[in-house]
């Protein structure tokens, strides 16, 4: 069962991250859809690339976590994640984020290991991949 149930904690998930307020545990693989989800619907401003590498790393430093080329911030998966969402949001143009989230969770983008069909391990973490976007080497995004 999805955490974000309402509107409201679309937003205020958001708000947390972007004032770096989150707490770690609650920075899930669901919680990485959800902001982006949000950020798409409500906040396009602070949809592309760019944005959502300085929000994560920001919220990165904010836990501790190193920004590296070996960990923290990955570029090609946040491109990839973000271009997954944006296809289910024009998928489902006015549906409620919640069912969004909801349907994404519960099929292939719902595994960490999504990402895994279209990179083979070697290819998306590299320093390259992490570092800036790198076209998959399995399968094409659609």
């Amino acid at each position: 069962m999805t955490a974000f149930t309402t509107e409201t904690d679309f937003a205020h998930l958001a708000d947390s991250v972007l004032d770096t307020s989150l707490p770690r545990a609650e920075w899930t693989h669901e919680a990485h859809f959800a902001l982006a989800l949000e950020i798409l619907r409500h906040r396009p401003d602070l949809a592309g690339g760019d944005s959502f590498r300085s929000i994560i790393t920001r919220l990165n430093e904010a836990h501790g976590t190193p920004n590296t080329d070996s960990s923290g911030y990955h570029h090609t998966i946040t491109l990839a994640s973000l271009g997954a969402t944006e296809r289910l949001l024009d998928a489902r143009r006015g549906a409620p984020l919640a069912e969004v989230l909801r349907e994404a969770m519960a099929g292939p983008l719902g595994r960490s290991d999504w990402i895994l069909a279209h990179w083979s391990r070697d290819r998306l973490f590299s320093v390259e991949a992490r570092r800036g976007w790198v076209e998959p080497d399995l399968a094409p995004l659609l």
